[in-house]
């Protein structure tokens, strides 16, 4: 049983819940039943009928399909990057600050890195054009894939719940 209400998990999930509770939060350690509710309130702002696995930012999630039961990476519009085990950034739409005047959009001129060492390159869902991540390497370095989660793991081993069906 949580100690939280899906109410107040769901404000939390919106940026409305106030910050007495927010703190509170925050600072406890979660209890058992909090990803569930975490989940549950995700699942109640998307117009998909995918179910969320696992989320990977504000608007960014391995889902199963509803159609496959395939796990996948999905946008909140329902725009599928393709399996979770590949870079989704390779199917996003991709803006590349790699000039000066570019680079000053984001910084002052002075501020602004030298785009012989660093540039920005920013990842957007080609179906809504949600910002999804961000990255600044030097010029020359490849696509850099975050992380694969180890979903098994994570359900059963951290959190011991049952590990959701795919394909």
């Amino acid at each position: 049983m949580s100690a939280y209400t899906n109410e107040q998990v769901a404000h939390l999930v919106e940026g409305t819940l106030d910050w007495e509770t927010t703190l509170r939060m925050l600072s406890m350690p979660k209890d058992q039943g909090r990803f569930e509710q975490y989940i549950t309130a995700l699942q109640a702002k998307v117009n998909f009928p995918d179910r969320i696995v696992l989320p990977l930012g504000p608007h960014l999630y391995i889902v199963q399909s509803a159609k496959t039961k395939e796990w996948v990476t999905q946008c909140d519009c329902g725009h599928v990057f393709g399996d979770y085990r590949e870079n989704w950034k390779l199917n996003a739409a991709i803006y590349v600050r790699d000039t000066e005047e570019a680079m000053t959009e984001v910084y002052p001129k002075l501020m602004a890195p030298d785009t012989q060492w660093q540039v920005y390159r920013e990842y957007y869902c080609p179906t809504c054009g949600t910002m999804h991540d961000v990255e600044a390497p030097t010029p020359w370095y490849p696509v850099i894939h975050d992380f694969e989660p180890d979903i098994e793991a994570f359900y059963k081993d951290w959190l011991g719940l049952p590990v959701p069906e795919r394909a």
